[in-house]
Parts: C-alpha cells; structure tokens; sequence
C-alpha cells in the first residue's frame, strides 16, 4: 500500500530516471529505472559478485548499513558509466532511515544528483 501510494507520485523518464530499492532481510537490491520505455537500465544488488565479494568479509552477507553503503556507490559509478548524472529516488515504501539512508547517501556521495 505505500508503495502504491509513492509510485502514483514518482515516475521516470528518459532525462531523469527513477532509482528504486527494495530490502529484504538479506539482501539490498537497487535498480535505475526508466519508466517511459519501462526498462531497467542499471542495476546493483549483494547478489552481483563485485559486491558480494566486497560485502562479505565470513563468507556470509548480511543486509547492514555497511552493505546498503556499497550498494549505493555501485549503483551510483554503474549509472554514471551509463550516462546517468541524475535520478528521481524511489525508497520504495521503506522508511528514510537505517539502510535506505545509507544507500542514499552513498549513492549521492559517488556523483548522483537527486
């Protein structure tokens, strides 16, 4: 229901496409979206490798801020590889707090505008 209630709102387009999360207790996935051609443009979560292997340190990946942090900057240098500077943030209906702002902020921190 709330992220029913966000994505009335929120939309992406080809100029400034739509950045969505999604945690589960897990993993942490984010996707750059453009919602006009409904396609995924890039995308980075703890199951790629790159990040699993930074994430892990025991061999076990855990959904923490820590990973959220990676995460973030990952899909932040992937997007702007792909020619994408700014971005219309989509928490996905999960609360701006803990790992959603981390991710957020990682993500700003590696060059996204939002």
């Amino acid at each position: 229901m709330r992220h029913k209630r966000l994505r009335k709102r929120l939309s992406g387009s080809s100029s400034r496409p739509r950045l969505c999360i999604h945690l589960s207790g897990r993993h942490i996935y984010a996707q750059v979206v453009d919602d006009s051609l409904g396609q995924t443009l890039v995308s980075a979560n703890t199951t790629d490798p790159t990040v699993a292997r930074v994430s892990s340190d025991s061999g076990l990946i855990r959904a923490n801020t820590a990973t959220a942090a990676i995460v973030g900057r990952e899909i932040a240098l992937r997007a702007i590889a792909a020619g994408i500077s700014s971005v219309v943030f989509d928490r996905g209906g999960f609360l701006y707090h803990g790992r959603v702002k981390t991710l957020a902020d990682s993500a700003r921190d590696g060059g996204l505008l939002f």
